[in-house]
């Protein structure tokens, strides 16, 4: 597919909870009924590493970002 999503995770470092997930693009919504019930129980970067993303499909892409590309710190 030439259709373009951009997807971001927002990790606390310290705890290691995913405390924010932005998704732009077709099916957003819909990705982020499901990552809204993780976020909400507490889920953290690690158990999101730990999950198997269902492929071929664009919500694989939350379960499979490995590298840091950007750190805030206080």
């Amino acid at each position: 597919s030439e259709e373009k999503m951009f997807m971001k995770l927002v990790v606390d470092v310290e705890s290691d909870k995913v405390v924010g997930v932005h998704i732009v693009g077709g099916d957003a919504a819909e990705i982020m009924q499901g990552v809204a019930i993780a976020v909400k129980m507490g889920a953290t970067k690690a158990q999101f590493d730990q999950c198997i993303g269902i492929h071929p499909t664009a919500a694989e892409e939350l379960v499979t970002m490995r590298s840091v590309t950007r750190e805030v710190r206080k």
